[in-house]
């Protein structure tokens, strides 16, 4: 968007048409009520941007069908020049009229008509022109989401006016107007620069429609008049047309074409931020206010909202917003058939045209201490270093708060939304750097395109998408049709119909560009956090959809998933035993198994299962971790039920799960990472998962790490990898299987180690992982692991599975909480034992000791002298 720069923000309100509470649609659902079919139809309208249109930011429902309308807004307005009644130099009429035309011509390209041209409505930026409200006429659709005419009477052409004279001769018909054209825009211009060459006194013009009514003297003469004043319309010029006009010669030439900037994926335009001063010192002695000038609109709208900015608290103080005590609206009296009497029409719901400016004082009280350089940060690799800020030591304290406060706190928001759409602008360059960012948290006023940037989109989407056919019936259009409408319904974007007909234009192409796949239940709950955060950008929304599917649910959506989905819930099955042992136990001795309950956690990504509010702050992780991590968001999941669980039967775990209780995210979240961090990389490993594709050297600053470990899948599959396993057999094991470079690894056995994080010792300096050779002694002694220990498989169980006594079982119980790792020379019931007494954290090396050997790091005991 464009910097706020001399411009203020302004809000405006007005109420949609109610729609009667007892009558439902042909699909037998609630109608939509008209406030939101506004709100959806708006949000087009904040990427449209133009040196002569001023703005849209944001809409806001509020109560009985209110809509508050924030734009930019400038306090000078054409309607001065006539207040003040001074003559126009003709130059300058030429000037509001070229510039207005500037702005009508970008609208006509956008498919869109002003209709409510006034001299209120052309704002003035320096003497420059800026059209304000020029989108009510497309929000309301074409005025019928509301009970006000759209425009004002004197400045409406002919044929609008007659429109609203004529009707059918039979009252049961209604008739709809038709939409206006760009002419209409036209004769409004027309009329508005009349006005403005006539101007010679403080008296305006009287309202046309009332001097013709007096020249002609009766309506059927003015009916008479508007039937020829319509046939000469048809003959107007567009406002493209009048643009080429031989009168604007001598000062088109001052005005450079707009064009629209390239932007980052194709998104809403951002306007570039000022360039870093060479002398940043001087700079930071400013008073802070031209800092805020320079961000983009919807940023500093979005701090005002921060800093506690309240749009129905600045209507109610400028009395646009008029509370009426309830009794007072009640009728004076009520006949037996129903018909009340004694309350008039109520005025407040009508077009109120009042602008209030918003103030920006407050959120500049909250600023006032932050430095100026944090207004420019400097990437890595740029010199020289900024000072730090006056208030850096309260930022690092708020990193520590939880992120829904951080997301609340306006001088936080702030460094984070600047430092973000920085690196942004350098994406792809610096996409390890957003990665590293994002591990902190994502401001969530960039998070569509920060998602954008961690799923690895790039190149030409719009064309991408443009090209995909979405018009053509498809078989499964039906199916669509019926999910839509259920798919997060109580988010009113979403459950708007211009929400639905991107919801099925972004379904459509994916499963069209996507022929090997199918269209699975699901799918749409998977879209729509996508589509809300990029409501106006279905190509990013597609884009994103399209790289997250073959990331996380490589072949889901095969039209025989069985086998993936299966080999998926056997290896969380294995996930829980391996974090939680006792929840495993109880959970397979009384039948709940996964297939019960999470299908349509993996199959939507948890987002069938929580909020988006919810599926945000989850996902701003999942993007940074790599396609086993959900497995650790789900055991998470499960650990917070984990006491109603272990109390709970079959059929009581049912009914909880039916009706999902509430679920901390927050320590969901923390609790994944967690989890990720203690299972071994190779643990997760599927062979139905996608493979990696290898990058070439030129595009290695392109490669994004995981979020603490590296994806298995190694780019070149070694004699040491796992093997994959028929489903059968993966089944029958309870315990994980690791592989042999997987165990090289950890046990930092040769070179340097993969992870360079905590998941290696322990705080006292341990080893986290513990290697159990439970070969006999003697096989023990020609050659084992450094640093594992011998535990015989028959010395330690007794003949019901239980632990006995002994020094090893001691040892082995001090290793508790540390990854076990089963080492023998034949599969063996060990694990499963060690699970049974609740033995966390075990997994099984993949090939054993056989496959150890050809490694040559198996050590031999030195003899005893």
């Amino acid at each position: 968007m464009q910097p706020l720069r001399d411009a203020e923000l302004g809000a405006s309100t007005f109420f949609a048409s109610p729609l009667p509470h007892d009558v439902c649609g042909s699909n037998g659902l609630p109608l939509t009520p008209n406030s939101i079919k506004i709100l959806g139809r708006f949000q087009i309208l904040k990427t449209i941007t133009h040196p002569r249109l001023c703005q849209y930011v944001d809409i806001t429902r509020g109560k009985h069908e209110r809509l508050v309308i924030v734009a930019e807004h400038y306090e000078k307005s054409l309607k001065d020049f006539l207040k003040q009644g001074k003559a126009v130099s003709p130059e300058k009429v030429l000037q509001v009229a070229y510039e207005v035309l500037e702005g009508l011509e970008f609208m006509n390209k956008h498919g869109m008509v002003h209709r409510a041209l006034s001299p209120n409505n052309v704002l003035l930026d320096c003497d420059k022109v800026k059209l304000a409200k020029f989108g009510l006429y497309h929000m309301t659709d074409h005025g019928a989401d509301v009970d006000f005419p759209i425009g004002y009477p004197s400045y409406l052409p002919p044929e609008v006016i007659a429109q609203g004279c004529f009707y059918s001769s039979n009252p049961s018909i209604i008739e709809a107007p038709l939409p206006s054209g760009p002419k209409t825009d036209v004769w409004s211009l027309g009329v508005l620069l009349f006005e403005l060459c006539a101007v010679r006194s403080q008296r305006c013009m009287d309202d046309i429609i009332t001097v013709l009514a007096e020249e002609h003297g009766c309506l059927d003469t003015i009916k008479v008049s508007l039937l020829f004043l319509m046939d000469r319309l048809s003959s107007l010029p567009t406002p493209a047309e009048l643009l080429g006009d031989s009168v604007f010669e001598s000062i088109s030439c001052q005005y450079t074409p707009y064009q629209s900037p390239v932007r980052l994926f194709a998104a809403a335009p951002r306007c570039a931020h000022l360039q870093l001063p060479e002398d940043i010192s001087e700079l930071c002695k400013d008073d802070g206010e031209n800092y805020l000038a320079e961000r983009a609109i919807d940023e500093v709208y979005h701090l005002w909202c921060l800093a506690g900015g309240d749009l129905e608290k600045e209507l109610t103080n400028q009395e646009i917003i008029q509370s009426k005590p309830p009794i007072c609206t009640l009728p004076r009296f009520i006949l037996e058939d129903g018909e009340p009497f004694g309350q008039g029409r109520d005025r407040s719901f009508l077009l109120d045209d009042t602008t209030v400016t918003l103030s920006l004082n407050q959120l500049k009280n909250r600023l006032k201490d932050v430095a100026g350089e944090t207004y420019y940060p400097l990437l890595e690799d740029e010199q020289p270093s900024l000072p730090q800020s006056n208030s850096s030591n309260e930022l690092s304290a708020t990193v520590t708060l939880p992120l829904i406060i951080r997301e609340r706190d306006t001088e936080y928001q702030l460094t984070r939304i600047v430092l973000f759409d920085r690196l942004l602008k350098a994406y792809p360059y610096k996409k390890n750097q957003v990665w590293k960012e994002a591990r902190v948290d994502i401001p969530p006023l960039l998070r569509g395109l920060a998602w954008a940037a961690l799923l690895g989109v790039e190149g030409d989407i719009r064309s991408k998408y443009d090209g995909i056919d979405k018009d053509t019936p498809i078989p499964t259009d039906r199916q669509i049709e019926v999910d839509i409408p259920r798919c997060h319904q109580y988010d009113e974007l979403l459950s708007s119909p211009q929400g639905h007909i991107k919801f099925r234009r972004v379904l459509k192409a994916w499963v069209v560009s996507h022929p090997d796949l199918v269209y699975w239940q699901g799918l749409d709950s998977l879209c729509a956090p996508f589509l809300y955060l990029n409501f106006s950008n279905e190509a990013l929304a597609y884009a994103c959809m399209s790289a997250f599917i073959p990331k996380y649910l490589y072949n889901f959506f095969l039209k025989d998933n069985s086998h993936v989905i299966q080999e998926y819930l056997t290896v969380f099955s294995q996930m829980i035993a391996f974090h939680d042992p006792e929840l495993s136990n109880h959970l397979n001795e009384i039948g709940f198994i996964p297939d019960l309950y999470a299908i349509p956690w993996f199959l939507t990504m948890f987002t069938h299962v929580f909020p988006l509010h919810k599926i945000f702050h989850l996902w701003d992780t999942l993007l940074l971790g790599n396609s086993s991590f959900p497995f650790c968001i789900g055991v998470a999941i499960l650990q917070q039920l984990r006491d109603r669980l272990l109390a709970n039967g079959f059929n009581e775990c049912i009914l909880l799960f039916s009706d999902l209780p509430e679920i901390d995210i927050e320590r969901c979240v923390r609790e994944s990472i967690n989890l990720f961090c203690w299972t071994p990389k190779s643990a997760t490993y599927r062979q139905h998962a996608q493979p990696n594709k290898p990058a070439s050297d030129s595009n290695s600053f392109r490669k994004t790490p995981s979020y603490y470990s590296s994806e298995y899948q190694d780019l070149t599959k070694t004699d040491l990898s796992r093997e994959p396993l028929k489903l059968s057999e993966l089944k029958a094991e309870v315990s994980p299987r690791i592989s042999v470079e997987d165990l090289i690894d950890l046990c930092e056995l040769s070179g340097p180690a993969y992870f360079k994080t905590p998941v290696k010792r322990a705080r006292t300096g341990k080893p986290k992982i513990l290697a159990v050779d439970i070969r006999s002694l003697e096989d023990f002694s020609r050659g084992h692991i450094p640093g594992s220990i011998n535990i015989p498989y028959t010395s330690t169980f007794g003949p019901e599975g239980e632990l006995l006594q002994c020094p090893v079982t001691s040892t082995l119980a001090g290793y508790r909480f540390r990854v076990i790792v089963i080492l023998s020379s034949i599969m063996t019931n060990f694990a499963t034992h060690l699970l049974k007494v609740n033995f966390p954290r075990v997994c099984v090396l993949d090939g054993g000791m056989n496959k150890m050997k050809s490694t040559g790091l198996l050590t031999v005991p030195s003899p005893q002298i």
